[in-house]
Formats: structure tokens, sequence, C-alpha cells
């Protein structure tokens, strides 16, 4: 998906005076994705390593599948990706080696100690999955207010989602340790962090609908603000493992639709 998000924002947003096929072959941009690609499949394995303790009472089925690959073999394939990611990036220039390297370091840091501590755990990961966007946006110099406003609303997304799925595993991350708003403080104090980021979430969607330039983006924006208006009404009256899955996967349709909305905006920001 952050393939696809990295390609949509160059050909829609970034190089639109550019041949599509010209963006699509680009050696130098092709290499950014696929680098930045392998540092998140690396981030998701070391991710996997930290939590295999708290994944089995969370996510049994998954874990006994994930168990079925050694641990040093996901170490191995971790620190190969990475090395494979950033000689890829020293290709492009210095300054994407640098950016890939403190990317890679970053998300380690988050898998081995960030994720423990209360909300900072959520807000890095919020930060650390619009990364990809930013590489792209630097790659082509090309930032403007609607870009901004655009990751603004997918990163809040994304921390609700973050914060929800702490509700999902609350029973492991208590178990365990992990120091999560309902952990910490209480499903309720989560609800009212969640409510106050989806209203948050709708300053910058109402401010993106008034602008003519984002052409039929228009209704994912339109769509988006409605969904969250039915799903903040569900976080409050809706309880239990099954309602949170079901809200977690509501907020996961809104960032996937977000993406592909892209390809519904006429020309550059």
């Amino acid at each position: 998906m952050i393939v696809v998000a990295q390609y949509l924002t160059s050909i829609y947003i970034l190089s639109f005076d550019e041949d599509v096929w010209d963006v699509v072959l680009n050696p130098s941009l092709f290499l950014l994705v696929l680098s930045s690609s392998l540092i998140i499949a690396a981030g998701y394995i070391i991710n996997n390593f930290y939590d295999s303790e708290k994944d089995q009472i969370n996510k049994p089925t998954k874990t006994a599948i994930d168990n079925l690959v050694s641990k040093k073999t996901k170490l191995t394939i971790y620190f190969i990706f990475n090395a494979i990611a950033v000689l890829m990036s020293f290709f492009i220039s210095i300054r994407a080696t640098i950016f890939m390297a403190v990317f890679s370091f970053t998300i380690w840091l988050y898998s081995h100690k960030l994720k423990r501590i209360t909300f900072i755990g959520n807000l890095v990961a919020s930060i650390l999955a619009i990364v990809p966007f930013f590489a792209i946006f630097l790659y082509y110099k090309n930032i403007s207010v609607l870009i901004v406003l655009h990751a603004t609303f997918l990163s809040l997304l994304i921390l609700i989602r973050e914060l929800v799925k702490d509700m999902l595993s609350y029973r492991g991350d208590l178990i365990y340790g992990y120091q999560t708003i309902p952990v910490k403080y209480s499903m309720k104090v989560s609800k009212y962090i969640i409510s106050f980021l989806v209203l948050l979430t709708l300053v910058p969607g109402i401010i993106l609908t008034q602008f003519n330039e984002v052409g039929l983006m228009h209704i994912y924006f339109y769509f988006s603000l409605g969904v969250l208006s039915v799903f903040l009404i569900g976080l409050w009256y809706l309880r239990g493992v099954k309602w949170y899955l079901l809200q977690y996967n509501i907020i996961k349709i809104l960032i996937l639709a977000g993406v592909f909305s892209i390809a519904l905006v006429p020309y550059s920001f």
C-alpha cells in the first residue's frame, strides 16, 4: 500500500507535468520507493520480534503461524532488508542514505522502547507511517499547504487507529506491562482522547473540502466526515472486542480509501 501511495502521490500531485511512464520508470524514484518498502517490511519483522509474547495472548492464531519462522531467521532477514535499503538509497544521494538510515533506526527504537511509553508510542507510530510520503516530497522538493493538510488528516486517522488497537490489545498489554492509555488510565480516558482526535481530524477534513484543487477528492473527505461521525457514536455506545475490531477496521478502510483517493486529484497541489 505504501508503494501504491508513493507512486500515486508522485504521478497525480508532485510530477503532474511529466508523462506517467516517465514517473513510473524513473530509476531514482523506484529505488526510493523500494528502499522505503524494505525498511517498512523490516520494521514489521522487528516489531513482531519484540511483541511475540504479547501477541500470544492478543493474536494466538497469527502467533502460531509466525512461530514457524525462527527468531534467528527473522533477525537475519531484518538486517538484510535494512542493509539493502540503505545501500540502494546511496545510489540516489547521500541525503537519501541518511534519511533511510535514520528511518530504520527510529523504527527499531520505536519497537524496542518507545511503544511502551504511554501515548508517545502511538504518536511515534503515526508519524513513522507517513515518513515514506515525506521521502517522496523531499525527493521532488515540493511541499504545499494542501499536501501538509492531507498528511495531517491521514496522520490523525493513523493515530486514532493506534489508540483503538490499544483497546483491542488491552489484555496482552496489561499482562506484559505495556503502559498504554487503556492500561495506565482506563478505557474511558482512551475514548475521550480518541473522541478529541476525531474532532481534531474533522478540522483539516473540512478545510480540504473548500479547495477546488482537490477535485473529486471532495467526495472522499465528505464521506470520511460522515463515517467519523458514526464512528464517534459507536465508540461510546458499542463495547466489547468485536466492536473495537470493527471500529479499528473502519479506520483502516478510511486510510486505505485516502490513499486511493489521490487518483481523484485533477492536477498538482
